[in-house]
């Protein structure tokens, strides 16, 4: 059963699934703490360019299934254009302002 993106628990995970279900790279990056990283299947990545490249560039959109970890680990359907949909986990490391300064993505 899909949770409803307003229902998730963390505020910081909300908003970043939201940015991402509403294509607003704008809203999606003011999300980051500077400096943030993140990895897909294990291996970090260059941040803007994954997110230009599996997001907003092929019209990412993500279904949470399940969410754990107070809301920072989530397993989702994620679809875009190049890959299709796919069942996946992401987890996220959430600073004291509420910003995300790590995230980690793979498939489930």
């Amino acid at each position: 059963m899909t949770i409803h993106t307003a229902k998730l628990s963390d505020p910081a995970v909300r908003a970043f699934v939201d940015a991402v279900n509403s294509h607003d790279r704008e809203g999606f990056m003011a999300l980051l703490a500077p400096g943030a990283t993140m990895a897909d299947d294990g291996s970090d990545r260059d941040l803007a360019e994954w997110v230009d490249r599996e997001i907003f560039s092929t019209h990412g959109h993500l279904e949470v299934d399940n969410e754990s970890a107070g809301g920072r680990a989530l397993i989702a359907r994620y679809r875009n254009d190049t890959w299709g949909e796919m069942r996946t986990r992401w987890r996220f490391t959430v600073e004291d302002d509420g910003r995300i300064s790590r995230f980690e993505t793979g498939q489930a």
